[in-house]
């Protein structure tokens, strides 16, 4: 399966289809709790930024900008997870699916499987690191 991500990406639909599920159902959700504080964080940024119109701070318009770069990012890392599952043959459901943002489309599906913990060996030979930060990278 090929796709051409429009931002960049720590990992390719080919490796994230070689990871287990729980890895990738993992994933999915620590991306949606980044999506959801950063959609919390753009909310009050808009905010100063309409209410303060006079007083425009760069850091913040800055900040403002590249958060939706990021919130790209991510929901389309998302997209790329959920295509990886559903090439796994996950059977997907709407109770795991991230708030769309207006500038990218959000799938309406995701997965409907519980996960166990992961453990080592559940890699399936891919290395992969995560941290707080920045998620998988293979």
């Amino acid at each position: 399966m090929e796709y051409t991500p429009r931002y960049a990406q720590p990992f390719t639909l080919n490796q994230a289809i070689q990871l287990d599920i729980p890895v990738i159902t993992e994933e999915i959700a620590r991306l949606q709790n980044s999506l959801q504080h950063l959609r919390e964080t753009q909310e009050l940024l808009g905010q100063y930024i309409t209410e303060n119109p006079d007083d425009q701070d760069p850091e913040i318009d800055k900040a403002f900008e590249e958060n939706e770069t990021v919130i790209g990012s991510q929901e389309e890392r998302i997209g790329i997870l959920r295509m990886a599952l559903a090439e796994k043959g996950v059977i997907l459901a709407s109770h795991y699916t991230a708030s769309p943002s207006n500038s990218v489309p959000a799938e309406r599906d995701a997965v409907q499987r519980s996960t166990d913990p992961v453990t080592g060996d559940q890699m399936n030979g891919v290395i992969a690191e995560s941290d707080d930060d920045d998620g998988i990278h293979l």
